[in-house]
């Protein structure tokens, strides 16, 4: 019995590839559409970040003061020698302090935020407005924590005043090197702390409750649950908090400024406070953004050793299994 032709055998070949040229013209609009549509905020993000880091690597090749009347002059790498020559050993210095702020800032803030994490992980009331109050610090200005804590730890501070009511000899919280050097840490640990806790918490709740109470029921114990089955579930949320700490405590000023205002002396001058003193007393542009730029770069090569890190013990943990 022969077939009934079909309208697609009949049809003439443009008709039948209407459909398709329609829907990749659609395809294609869209496309278009949507570049349009993220072009502000592609201007906007170039405008923000993409042209000051290029005017900043621009100004650390030149000899420049930050005034109209004495435009810049290209000089090469005149700038990058200084830095490493570092005549006064200003740099050495905030170098010193950056590392110790870093490395102590970074163990610290992490192991108590998941320490705390693994508290506070339930969901309560009690554990709801300790997380509120724990992370309202990081709702203020970093600015603002600085001078709040420059008046309870100050020389005339709160403390100190309270210390000498009850007859007891005042610390020198702020007026010792060794002293400042240990309370600016402390002040940006409990003003960077709340971001990590929040971040602990989050990656807790995509821990698996089948394996842990599988675990258990086997047998573990609460620190043989953590290790083999909490940690590593762990692993990705950890790898965030590291950079995202390791890159704030890079940067910060704003606490050093409040604070202690680099010193006493320079005890307390981190790399980022050497830069804002470079460009605002000294009016060095030239050589402030080289330092910048060198700032940038080792926050860079850390951050991504870290997740090289991490990536190779992933690989070597599933080598082991």
């Amino acid at each position: 019995m022969p077939r009934k032709a079909t309208a697609s055998s009949t049809s003439p070949p443009g008709e039948v590839d209407a459909p398709r040229i329609t829907t990749a013209w659609r395809n294609r609009f869209g496309t278009i559409a949507n570049g349009l549509l993220t072009l502000p905020a592609l201007v906007v993000y170039a405008g923000l970040l993409v042209v000051p880091v290029g005017f900043a690597v621009y100004y650390s090749f030149t000899e420049y003061n930050g005034f109209p009347s004495s435009p810049p002059q290209w000089i090469g790498l005149h700038n990058y020698e200084r830095i490493f020559q570092d005549p006064a050993g200003d740099l050495h210095s905030s170098l010193w302090v950056t590392a110790v702020i870093a490395v102590a800032g970074t163990v610290i803030v992490n192991a108590a935020a998941l320490g705390l994490a693994l508290l506070l992980r339930r969901t309560t009331r009690f554990n709801t407005f300790a997380r509120l109050v724990m992370f309202y610090p990081r709702v203020l200005s970093a600015l603002i924590v600085g001078f709040l804590w420059q008046a309870i730890l100050g020389p005339q501070g709160a403390v100190n005043n309270l210390m000498e009511r009850a007859g007891q000899s005042t610390l020198p919280f702020l007026a010792d090197p060794e002293w400042a050097l240990v309370t600016l840490v402390g002040v940006i640990v409990w003003a960077q702390f709340g971001v990590q806790l929040i971040l602990y918490l989050a990656g807790l709740q995509a821990v698996s409750a089948e394996l842990q109470e599988s675990a258990r029921i086997d047998g573990a114990s609460g620190v043989q649950v953590f290790r083999h089955v909490t940690w590593p579930a762990l692993a990705p949320t950890v790898t965030v908090t590291l950079v995202t700490t390791v890159l704030s405590l890079l940067k910060v000023y704003d606490v050093v400024l409040g604070l202690t205002n680099g010193g006493p002396g320079d005890a307390t001058q981190n790399w980022a406070y050497e830069i804002l003193a470079v460009t605002f007393a000294k009016n060095d542009i030239g050589l402030a953004s080289a330092q910048a730029v060198l700032l940038v770069l080792v926050a860079g090569i850390l951050s991504f050793t870290i997740i090289a890190l991490r990536r190779r013990a992933e690989a070597g943990a599933e080598a082991i299994g």
